[in-house]
């Protein structure tokens, strides 16, 4: 990923703490999730809902949890499965954040009656509808940086940027072993005994040494029976393709698919996702980060952050200048079928054979995008601002700071 601003930033630390990292989403209405503050329906722009309905909608904080996990753990007090939980947006664990979820099949009292450690519920409401991932219009942050040095960089790259931002696709995006791509390509070509070994058996990254240990007797000894005896019980989904892969030993898409379709998912969209990264890439090479005749834009909101749903060419109006998120409906650009050429795929790779469920018909997304709000208090040495829905805060973050740490 490159820097926008060509201005030195300052040197810091981010997430050093839960506290240090504060996200509070924006809901579709404006209102912002506000920590430590309770909130109705009414305050969100919910309609009225009638007594039996299905669903809870609540307003969840929490601290040194992801998304996943806190909602795991609701759901299982609630007695009720994973699957039951909707939420608008995903978390990081080193954070405290608020956001929007929901229930199916439990009552306002019993979630708002929830006791779980660093997790609180403020305010919940019954609801016709689920909430969806996508239903918010962003999020707000307070990011504390620790150990700061040159803070007077932060202004003067603030200035350079303009309010505007690369809006690439963040690290998480690819994995912590940065072979999401590699099994993504993998899947979309078919390759379903390289995808599966990928995910098996790549080191990169990897801190815990039973587990590298693990991995790497299994790529030496390509024994699937064997593994499930010496693999750490931790990584519980390599475990359930391990015990697929040693009953049938070379279905290797039906051991694929004992994964969540959501990870199935996020192998194939961190394809799209690296295309968008690499046109970005060119883009700021290139100078190119204002529109131009046959560019793709698309008008800001009225909150004053891109809406992606009034993505047009450019003709003199919209200022933000937008990319595909590639998928087998995509008219790519010049660009984008250069990127695609390199990795042996076309848009019409995004239907996967043998994999239909993870067809993806594709989207735009902004090049570049907005930050809002944005104010840095010198004295606690904190930056406050606002992203659009799907845009990472570690990527502005980096623009500001010369280290930044996840």
């Amino acid at each position: 990923m490159k820097r926008l601003s060509a201005a030195q930033g300052a040197r810091g630390r981010i997430k050093s703490s839960p506290e240090d990292f504060i996200v509070e989403e924006i809901s579709k209405n404006g209102t912002t999730l506000e920590a430590g503050k309770s909130f109705t329906a009414a305050d969100l722009g919910f309609q009225d809902a009638t007594p039996d309905s299905k669903f809870t909608v609540f307003v969840m904080q929490k601290r040194g949890w992801n998304t996943a996990q806190a909602l795991t753990n609701i759901a299982r007090k609630c007695r009720r499965g994973r699957k039951s939980a909707g939420f608008a947006g995903t978390k990081d664990k080193v954070s405290t954040s608020v956001q929007l979820c929901s229930m199916y099949g439990v009552t306002p009292e019993e979630l708002s009656g929830v006791r779980i450690r660093d997790i609180s519920i403020n305010g919940a409401w019954r609801s016709d509808t689920e909430v969806k991932l996508g239903d918010l219009l962003g999020n707000s942050f307070r990011v504390k940086i620790d150990g700061m040095a040159a803070p007077g960089q932060i202004e003067i790259v603030d200035k350079e940027l303009g309010g505007i931002f690369p809006n690439y696709f963040g690290q998480q995006r690819f994995g912590f072993r940065d072979n999401n791509v590699e099994i993504g390509l993998d899947i979309m070509k078919g390759a379903f005994e390289s995808a599966a070994s990928r995910f098996l058996t790549d080191t990169n990254n990897e801190n815990n040494g039973d587990a590298v240990a693990a991995r790497r007797r299994l790529a030496s000894e390509q024994d699937h029976k064997a593994a499930l005896g010496y693999f750490p019980q931790y990584l519980k989904y390599e475990i359930t393709v391990l015990r697929h892969l040693a009953q049938y030993p070379t279905d290797y898409a039906g051991a694929l698919r004992k994964l969540p379709r959501n990870i199935l998912l996020m192998f194939v969209h961190s394809v799209d996702s690296r295309i968008f990264n690499r046109e970005l890439d060119s883009r700021i090479e290139s100078g190119k980060t204002t529109p131009e005749r046959g560019d793709l834009v698309c008008l800001a909101d009225a909150y004053g952050f891109p809406d992606i749903e009034k993505s047009q060419k450019w003709d003199g109006k919209g200022r933000f200048v937008a990319g595909n998120i590639i998928g087998y409906n995509t008219e790519p650009n010049e660009i984008e079928k250069s990127i695609m050429e390199e990795m042996g795929i076309t848009a019409s790779s995004f239907k996967v054979g043998g994999m239909p469920e993870l067809n993806c018909k594709g989207d735009h997304r902004a090049l570049f995008a907005p930050y809002l709000r944005f104010k840095f208090d010198e004295t606690s040495s904190t930056l406050s601002f606002s992203l659009p829905s799907g845009s990472y805060a570690t990527v502005l973050l980096d623009e500001f700071l010369k280290r930044s740490m996840e």
